[in-house]
């Protein structure tokens, strides 16, 4: 079963090439809206929390403060809105 599941992403999920980034990373996704009939891009700039889950259901976590009040959102890697992540700075390695 586990196969079969395999054999469909990698055939018929499209993939996004982006660069590679992880946990602590600062990043800048810039994502579609849709308002109406007009689209626009918009951008969230944060720190990777946490990337979770492979293939199909990889989704990945950005925190930024906003004024005193922190914005956490998580991105799907395969929403159809992303357009691009741009990786700003790379977190310190130890």
């Amino acid at each position: 079963m586990e196969s079969l599941i395999k054999f469909v992403e990698d055939e018929f999920v499209p993939k996004k090439e982006f660069p590679k980034f992880s946990a602590g990373d600062t990043i800048t996704v810039y994502y579609e809206i849709k308002e109406g009939e007009k689209t626009r891009t918009q951008f969230f700039k944060g720190v990777v929390i946490q990337r979770r889950g492979s293939g199909a259901t990889e989704t990945f976590t950005i925190r930024k403060m906003s004024g005193t009040v922190g914005v956490e959102r998580i991105f799907p890697v395969n929403m159809p809105a992303l357009q691009r992540v741009e990786v700003n700075k790379e977190r310190d390695k130890k």
